[in-house]
This record gives C-alpha cells, structure tokens and sequence, in this order.
C-alpha cells in the first residue's frame, strides 16, 4: 500500500531489518528453557561449595547447556543494543561507532563466560 508518490521516488520499505527481528525472537525462545534450566539449577546448588558447583558444570549436558545460555544471552543483548542505538543516535559515524563497540564488548564478554564454563569442566586452576 504504497501512495503514488512512494513508488515514483522509490520510498517505502527497506527491506531490511526483518532478519534481525527473527533472530532476536529466536533467541527469546531458545532463552526460555535455557534460563529455566539455569535457575532450577542454580537453586539445586544453593549452599553447595565451589567444588560442587564445579563438578555440576563439569558434566558434559551442563556444559554444553551454559556456553548455548551464554551465546544466547549475548547474542540477544547484542540485538537488542543494536536497536536501541539505531533508534536513537541519529548521526551516522557515532552510530556506526557505537554499534562496532557494542559487538565487540557483547562477543568479549560471551567469550569470556565461555573460556570460564570451559576452564571449570576441564579443571583449570580455581
């Protein structure tokens, strides 16, 4: 539903952004059960000492269980500052700066929880 003067000029959709929508809705989804299962176990080991807690991240399920949480978790975030700083700096070259900034802070801090979750099941130094 284009009006006249929009397909003369070429204005309307820009046909982008859906891809974003999708994926940040697919990672919502996948965190639902994925936060469920952190929190029960979480709550499963209140009270328990760090060598318990080791032990239950060294379990192959739960550890490939964390590193998906914590992709997911930055992934999402990562998404959604994006929106936010699209939707409102509206100059280009701080937009492009800031966004640039937030994908790398978001993919440091996700590699960090990684090597983390994988240094506990491995058993690396405490």
């Amino acid at each position: 539903m284009r009006s006249p003067l929009g397909r003369a000029v070429g204005l309307g959709s820009a046909k982008s952004g859906v891809g974003q929508w999708w994926l940040q809705r697919l990672t919502a989804v996948a965190l639902v059960p994925l936060a469920v299962w952190f929190v029960v176990g979480v709550i499963a080991h209140l009270g328990a000492d760090f060598a318990a807690f080791r032990r239950w991240i060294a379990e192959p399920g739960t550890a490939i269980a964390f590193i998906l949480l914590l992709i997911a978790v930055f992934y999402h975030s990562a998404l959604g500052f994006q929106v936010v700083i699209e939707d409102y700096v509206h100059s280009e070259l701080p937009r492009l700066g800031l966004i640039t900034a937030a994908r790398l802070i978001f993919f440091g801090l996700a590699v960090a929880g990684v090597f983390a979750v994988l240094r506990m099941a491995f058993g690396g130094a405490p």
